[in-house]
């Protein structure tokens, strides 16, 4: 039954009105709404997430959430220019002087926002075609 329900992103926030201004101002998304003491923002194809208050913002280690983006270059270079800094991590092979890597089937890059949560972008590359795929010309 959860398979075909929509899924949502909460993104926990110290501050609100600081994380309202860099994903405002910095990351340059629109609310779509005030409810509960938080924010809702919408995306594409019907997704959003819920920014809210809570003590426990910027603890997880691991991202909150991801942007699946058709071209991450040009992403990356406005968010760039927007003054987001990208994260190298340890370990990480195949990045570019963006910050990008690729790995796996896919292209991707991480920032913090101000509460300390890491964010990415993510473009998944096309998927091989299996061989002998390829119409024959017979």
């Amino acid at each position: 039954m959860l398979q075909h329900a929509p899924m949502y992103s909460y993104i926990p926030a110290k501050d609100l009105d600081r994380a309202r201004r860099f994903y405002e101002g910095k990351v340059g998304l629109k609310a779509n709404m005030e409810v509960a003491g938080g924010v809702v923002y919408q995306f594409g194809k019907g997704t959003a997430c819920f920014l809210y208050t809570t003590p426990n913002a910027g603890t997880s280690q691991a991202s909150q959430a991801f942007w699946d983006v058709e071209d991450i270059e040009r992403e990356v270079a406005e968010l760039k220019r927007r003054g987001i800094e990208f994260e190298r991590y340890e370990g990480m092979t195949n990045v570019d002087a963006n910050g990008i890597s690729t790995e796996g089937g896919a292209r991707a890059a991480w920032f913090k926002d101000s509460e300390g949560n890491t964010m990415a972008l993510i473009q998944t590359l096309d998927a091989p075609k299996p061989a002998g795929s390829t119409p024959s010309k017979d």
